[in-house]
């Protein structure tokens, strides 16, 4: 079992005065914060409120971009050119940076949303716009991407700090591609079964599939879906196992790259 793990989860969700997620008791079990920027969910004062949460509970703070899509919370495909995708990033990064800075804090890592996500996963040209706007925002930042995807090959090529991530809470297909929430049991609604998968996934270094194939990666980062109502209790059932077999949580900050 490897020495450390990162938790991270999406947050900041909330819009003007309706709430979606359990951040405040969430912030106190992972350890990095992807804040949505005002696209997908989130705006001005809902981020600062978010960094602020991040600060008093030490998580490390990301920037999570995602299409401009407020009415299907970002999990809509929206086709754009490889630069206009690129400029979104960066503005998204951008936005959350100058609020970060404004409450003392820094964005130190970028982990895409959704639908941009899931289209990144498998789309080269895509994944190198995100990689792109990453840096183009600061090269030093962490692109948080998802375990065997284009992304992590794109982040590579472009010069950045990669974390490899899978998930608490979904299931995977054979391709290495979370299992669409369209179809059955591709939600983990049971903590005891997040945490054997993700006790699974850290020791064998690998994502694996129901049907047990084995793919690869060098697994930093597991990420927890904050609008999902069983989302603290996955985080709070897999971070005590985690530790339980000494394995240390931390921040995408003190992972070694």
């Amino acid at each position: 079992m490897q020495p450390y793990i990162n938790l991270n989860a999406d947050m900041g969700e909330s819009f003007g005065k309706y709430r979606i997620g359990n951040d405040a008791e969430l912030m106190k079990v992972i350890r990095s914060a992807n804040i949505a920027c005002g696209f997908h969910a989130g705006d001005a004062t809902v981020m600062v409120q978010t960094v602020r949460l991040a600060l008093a509970h030490g998580a490390s703070i990301g920037a999570h971009p995602g299409f401009n899509d407020i009415w299907g919370f970002g999990r809509r495909q929206i086709r754009m050119n490889a630069s206009d995708l690129e400029y979104m990033v960066t503005y998204q990064i951008g936005a959350l940076q100058a609020i970060a800075s404004a409450q003392g804090a820094r964005v130190t890592h970028v982990k895409p949303h959704g639908a941009l996500n899931n289209m990144a996963h498998h789309d080269a040209e895509i994944a190198t716009a995100i990689a792109r706007g990453i840096r183009a925002a600061d090269r030093e930042l962490i692109f948080v991407a998802n375990a065997c995807s284009e992304m992590v090959k794109a982040g590579h090529a472009q010069g950045l700090k990669v974390a490899e991530e899978a998930y608490v809470d979904r299931t995977y297909t054979e391709s290495g591609l979370m299992t669409p929430r369209t179809e059955p049991h591709a939600v983990i609604v049971d903590a005891q079964v997040a945490a054997r998968q993700v006790l699974r996934f850290v020791e064998e270094q690998a994502i694996i599939t129901p049907s047990g194939k084995r793919l690869p990666s060098a697994l930093r980062s597991f990420c927890t879906h904050g609008d999902e109502p069983t989302a603290l209790a996955l985080a709070t059932q897999v971070r005590s196992e985690l530790e339980r077999q000494g394995v240390r949580v931390v921040p995408l900050t003190e992972m070694a790259f």
